[in-house]
């Protein structure tokens, strides 16, 4: 994708630190470097603002990635893009054909069901769009000791539940950068992955309330 848009040696693509590496890795594989922007800490996918903030004269391109089902402001993107002179090469989320599946509905019934009962951990504003092929919440907290307690105690209690980024690309050795993202740091440091299968029964749902809220009632219980 990218040495087919004209991107190579020399040139500069900005990508995001919150995820796995294969973006950042394509890029170097593309003879270009990465260079990170922060994340907005509700969606996890690109600040306009940020990327607009690292653009600079070397800068040709930003690969724009949806996350966990969250899809990324779009029109934002192209907007920083028309004014820096950047491309906007937008990508699949990987697995998105799981999203289109006729589980949809019932996922996204899944996931209100949560964010109307939990009352432990701060529920994603989800949205028509949000397709959840990970419902990815907040623990609040001294960050990621609190939030590596609070999954082990969740385990415990029978419920599966995984970090979603352990490692933000920009920390990962072949990367590593001096640079500041607080909010991609922050959200590595504070989110956690609970289940919302379509598959899952009703009273699977009530388990991961359970197991949740005796950890904790932090906060209100969002709508």
């Amino acid at each position: 994708m990218l040495r087919a848009a004209g991107i190579g040696a020399g040139d500069e693509v900005v990508v995001s630190a919150y995820g796995d590496a294969g973006t950042a890795e394509a890029v170097v594989l593309a003879g270009a470097m990465p260079v990170f922007a922060d994340i907005e800490p509700a969606s996890y996918c690109l600040a306009p603002a940020a990327v607009a903030a690292v653009a600079g004269p070397r800068t040709a391109a930003v690969i724009v990635e949806h996350r966990f089902g969250n899809q990324v402001d779009v029109r934002r993107l192209r907007d920083v893009g028309e004014r820096q002179g950047l491309l906007v090469l937008e990508v699949a989320e990987r697995d998105a054909s799981e999203a289109r599946d006729s589980g949809l509905a019932r996922r996204r019934a899944h996931a209100a069901y949560l964010s109307g009962r939990l009352s432990g951990v701060m529920t994603p504003e989800g949205g028509q769009d949000h397709s959840y092929q990970q419902y990815v919440v907040r623990v609040p907290g001294n960050g990621r000791p609190d939030r590596d307690a609070f999954a082990r105690a969740v385990r415990a209690r029978g419920v599966n539940c995984w970090v979603p980024v352990k490692t933000p690309v920009h920390r990962l050795p072949p990367f590593r950068r001096d640079v500041r993202l607080p909010e991609t740091e922050r959200a590595a440091d504070e989110t956690l992955a609970l289940p919302v299968d379509a598959s899952m029964s009703r009273r699977d749902l009530q388990r991961v309330v359970s197991a949740c809220n005796a950890l904790g009632g932090l906060l209100q219980p969002a709508f």
